[in-house]
This record gives C-alpha cells, sequence and structure tokens, in this order.
C-alpha cells in the first residue's frame, strides 16, 4: 500500500496459546470471566537441585499441527507463536478463503526468545563439558525467530519486525503494527506476542530478584492477587497471543464483521529506574493514547491494569490511573487479569489486548480474581473474584508497563 493518509484499523481475529487453554478464545475469555485461575505449583529437578514454582504454563501439543521438519528448528516460544497466529488467521476467516497474504506484515513482542535452548546449550558446555551443541541453537534462540517462523509458514512478504522490550513488549508491537495500518503503509499485519520463560534457569533469576509470589494459604492457584493488601508478588506465565489488524478498506472488501477497532496507542518512558515503575511516565502513555484516540477520559469504561501483584507496582498503576482520570477514575471498570492467568512476560500485552477485544465484544468484564481484602491504597472499583455484564460498554483501554521504565497503552472501541 502507498501512504494515502490516515484510515480505520480493526481487529478481525484472535489466536491464542493460554495457560487457559488453546483452542478457543472464547472459551478462554469464559473461564476468566468466572475467575477462574490457571495458576499451580510445579515441581523441577536439576542437576539435583529442587525447586517449587508457582506458574502459569500452557499446555499444548504441536505434533500434528507443525510440520516435523520445520518444528526441529523451533523452540517452544516459536511454537506456540506459530500455533496462535495460525489460530488467528483461521478466526479471521483468512485461511478457509484462500485470502492472499503476500503482504501481509507480522509484527510480534518477545522478552526474551529461546530460554529452553539457551539452558540446553549451557548443560552441554558446562556439565557435559562438550562444545557439540546443536549446530541450529542459534536460530533456535533468536527472539526474531518466532515471527520468522510464521512469515515462512503463511508465506508472509509484509515486514517482519519483532520488539524485546521486556513486559510491553507485545503491546508496542500492536500499537506500531496498528500505526502502520492507520498511515497507509500496510493493510494487514499479525500482530501480538509469544513468552516460554519457565524454565530451571529463568526462573532461578525471577526468584532472584525477589518479586516472585509466595503460595497463599487458600492454595497456590489464589497466590497472584493484585490490588489485594495481601499481595506479595508476581507469578510468571507462559503463551502466546496473536491479533489480525486490518485496515477498514480491507474489512469492507472481506464483508466481515470485526471484533473491535483499535483506536489509539501511546507510549513513554519513566527515566527513573530499571525495576521500579513511576508514575508521572505512566501517566503520560496514557495521556497520548487518550489524545492519540481523540477522546475524553471520561469516554473509558474498563482498564485492564498491567497489575502483577507487587507492592508498589499496583500503588503505583492506580495512583496514575487517579491522576489521568480524576474523579472518572472512581466510574471506572478495573481487573487485573494477571492474577489468574499470570504474567506473560513479553507476551502479556497481547494477551490481555485480546482479553480487552472480547470484553468490549461481548459486553462483559472479567474479574481481578482473588480480591477479598482490597489495599485502600488501590480503592478503585477493581471487580473482585467474578465478572461483570456491561452491555453499554464502548471504550476500553489495556496498560503494560514493562522492567526498563518502557510504558506502552493501547486503546479500543466496540463495533
Amino acid at each position: 500500500m502507498t501512504n494515502l493518509g490516515q484510515c480505520r484499523v480493526f481487529v478481525t481475529g484472535i489466536g491464542l496459546v493460554s495457560p487457559h487453554g488453546c483452542d478457543d478464545a472464547n472459551q478462554i475469555f469464559d473461564k476468566l470471566y468466572c475467575g477462574k485461575s490457571a495458576i499451580d505449583l510445579v515441581c523441577t529437578e536439576t542437576l539435583g537441585i529442587k525447586r517449587s514454582s508457582l506458574v502459569a504454563p500452557a499446555n499444548f501439543d504441536p505434533v500434528g499441527k507443525i510440520p516435523k521438519t520445520q518444528l526441529l528448528l523451533m523452540d517452544r516460544v516459536s511454537q506456540m507463536a506459530l500455533l496462535a497466529a495460525n489460530q488467528a488467521l483461521e478466526n479471521a476467516q483468512l485461511l478457509s478463503n484462500n485470502t492472499k497474504l503476500a503482504s501481509t506484515g507480522i509484527y510480534l513482542g518477545c522478552g526474551l526468545g529461546g530460554s529452553q535452548t539457551i539452558e540446553n546449550v549451557y548443560h552441554t558446555l558446562f556439565v557435559k563439558k562438550s562444545c557439540a551443541v546443536r549446530p541450529a541453537s542459534v536460530p533456535l534462540i533468536m527472539p526474531n525467530a518466532s515471527a520468522g517462523h510464521i512469515s515462512m509458514y503463511h508465506k508472509l512478504g509484509g515486514p517482519s519486525q519483532t520488539y524485546s522490550v521486556a513486559c510491553a513488549s507485545s503491546s508496542i508491537a500492536i500499537g506500531e503494527a496498528f500505526r502502520a495500518i492507520r498511515d497507509g503503509y500496510l493493510g494487514r499485519v499479525i500482530a501480538g506476542g509469544t513468552e516460554a520463560m519457565l524454565n530451571f534457569g529463568s526462573m532461578a533469576s525471577w526468584d532472584a530478584l525477589t518479586v516472585l509470589a509466595k503460595e497463599h494459604p487458600e492454595g497456590a492457584y489464589a497466590s497472584c492477587r493484585p490490588f489485594s493488601k495481601d499481595r506479595n508478588g508476581l507469578v510468571l506465565g507462559e503463551g502466546a497471543a496473536m491479533l489480525i489488524l486490518e485496515s477498514e478498506a480491507l474489512v469492507t472488501a472481506r464483508n466481515i464483521q470485526p471484533l473491535a477497532e483499535i483506536i489509539g496507542y501511546g507510549a513513554s518512558s519513566d527515566s527513573h529506574n530499571l525495576t521500579q515503575p513511576a508514575a508521572e511516565g505512566q501517566v503520560r502513555a496514557m495521556r497520548l493514547a487518550l489524545v492519540d484516540a481523540k477522546l475524553d477520559p471520561t469516554a473509558i469504561g474498563y482498564i485492564n491494569a498491567h497489575a502483577t501483584g507487587t507492592q508498589a507496582g499496583d500503588k503505583i498503576e492506580i495512583e496514575a490511573i487517579k491522576l489521568v482520570f480524576a474523579e472518572h477514575a472512581k466510574r471506572i471498570a478495573i481487573s487485573s487479569t494477571k492474577s489468574m492467568h499470570g504474567h506473560l512476560l513479553g507476551a502479556a500485552g497481547a494477551l490481555e489486548f485480546a482479553i480487552t477485544v472480547m470484553a468490549l465484544q461481548k459486553g462483559k468484564i472479567p474479574p481481578t480474581a482473588h480480591l477479598s481484602q482490597p489495599d485502600p491504597d488501590c480503592a478503585l472499583d477493581c471487580i473482585p473474584h467474578v465478572g461483570r455484564l456491561s452491555p453499554t460498554l464502548k471504550y476500553a483501554l489495556s496498560n503494560s508497563f514493562a522492567f526498563g521504565g518502557s510504558n506502552a497503552v493501547l486503546i479500543a472501541q466496540r463495533v
């Protein structure tokens, strides 16, 4: 496409490989709406070292869904990405109708890349004391491998972009894809994120940061407790979430009903600290997104919060929301679905934006699970335990605030 000026951008398909399943995005949403947690306590052992970790793993089987020859060159992170992309294209009716995808782009977020392969390489080098690592180790590890596999499998000839910006990676990928379509550079993009970091070494590294949650007396499933007075940390999850973004012209030409319209994107940097968030940077990102969407703050009816369940992070995000929305903040429904699916890091923003899109489409807002004792410092309407019907919901906002101080905010509109 040539740059012919701004145009409307729609979400036409969603594909998920998530802790709640990988077959049907609507079924996954229903589980979240009911407040069902996918968090579990998993015990592992490596080299005689035992550890128990609270995690939200994604259960999937790529056999029979990905050709064996391609599967040999794919780390877990790429396998999930390709399966989610396949689902999204099918959901958007782009596979069954034999639509030509040659000009389609892929914009993907990924925090680390093939972390399991990294661990395997180090095991070969330092435990087996051998240099006989797999010849394909580099292409298995590189963060852009997932985008490359999707591009090759579906013969996508558009740009293949990968963003590695910690927890904001996939929100930035979606935001930049939105801009590319809106400004006329592309007509269609597969946008989203993927992450598979639940291996022994990665978990030990996260544990050293002292930000991971401890098991709650109610059980492992209730251990991620955003906005709760007794919250004590985040729970890591894994998975992939892909969305099909298309211009209004393509949606009209295909005569399909979109799921939602993307209308705003804002990004900022805290310029403050690598691991500690700052309200000022989050405020800037939300305000930029609202300006981009040409919306008054009072139009927002729902916020899918970044809230991970850490003491500092949740409180600062609520502070930022109050600064942006003033008195209207008390009237906004807010929830953190991380309470159920954990923190998917580079894939978090894409999964949470997909959930936000479905909330708009269905008029149903998912909850913050396990919120039985709200923190007075987080005293807004954070939707405890189970979801809420909201048939008039029109505008929703999704926050992603990353280590490194990178912030990304997306706004969608019901169609």
